[in-house]
């Protein structure tokens, strides 16, 4: 099927930061000019931190990127020198070309607002040229949000942008730390979860969408994190009558966005 594989074409699981050196203007070097960054409120996609690295003001740092859903990789130092020949003192973050939505404010206002909120959840999908063509779909689409985790998703910056022909700008995301959490939280809120997966017998049209709904979208190779797929309420599948077993996630994800807008008449 689709979703969870793609047949003769792996995409790659390499990240913009390993295809494009990113300008200085997207980094900021150095553990105080990064906590300074994070006090000032400046929106963060990844911090790389010296993997030896246990002084106090670096574990201090650590406490001031908790609960900010910026993504955390402990590398070599090889691996920062590889960005900058700036004394970055062990630690190099990416800013994010976006602002980042909390979930629950976000479908609070959506409820408030009397909207029957539509949402897209991404489960593991790194390749950004998928992630940018899926969020172009969602705007154009009027999805009102899209949900990722803080791992094991494409990075958010300017290349994504450019993938979703700018697209990111006009759309909500909410970056979280848990997908399982938010999944709960979902639940919680009245929202159906519609898992997009080969192991159901389950067309895609015979789900409701009409009603608050999150479309999950796992990633070509490996799917849906199977505990992440334990939650989801709904598990339908696309029909797949050719020699091909499989679309792109991305045309996938078109497919599944688009029977919902025409349940729901709009």
């Amino acid at each position: 099927m689709f979703q969870d594989k793609i047949v003769n074409r792996k995409s790659s699981n390499r990240t913009s930061y390993e295809t494009r050196r990113p300008k200085e203007k997207e980094m900021i070097f150095g553990i105080r000019a990064v906590m300074e960054a994070i006090d000032a409120g400046k929106a963060l996609d990844k911090v790389l931190i010296r993997r030896d690295m246990s002084s106090a003001i670096g574990r201090e740092l650590l406490l001031k990127l908790e609960g900010t859903g910026t993504q955390i990789q402990r590398v070599p130092l090889e691996k920062l020198n590889q960005f900058t020949d700036k004394n970055h003192q062990g630690v190099i973050a990416f800013l994010s070309p976006i602002e980042f939505y909390p979930l629950e404010n976000l479908v609070a206002s959506l409820y408030d607002e009397g909207k029957t909120p539509l949402l897209v959840m991404l489960d593991g999908v790194t390749d950004v040229r998928n992630f940018g063509a899926i969020t172009r779909t969602c705007v154009c689409a009027g999805v009102h949000a899209l949900i990722i985790g803080t791992r094991g998703s494409a990075a958010i910056n300017g290349d994504a942008v450019k993938a979703s022909a700018g697209a990111l700008h006009s759309l909500p995301i909410c970056k979280v730390e848990n997908l399982q959490n938010a999944l709960h939280y979902l639940q919680e809120s009245g929202l159906r979860i519609v898992a997009a997966t080969e192991h159901t017998d389950r067309n895609y049209t015979e789900v409701d969408m009409t009603v608050p709904t999150c479309i999950v979208m796992g990633s070509e190779e490996k799917g849906i994190y199977e505990e992440n797929l334990k939650l989801c309420t709904d598990k339908v599948r696309l029909p797949m009558t050719g020699v091909i077993e499989s679309l792109n996630v991305s045309v996938a994800a078109g497919v599944f966005i688009y029977e919902a807008i025409r349940q729901r008449g709009l």
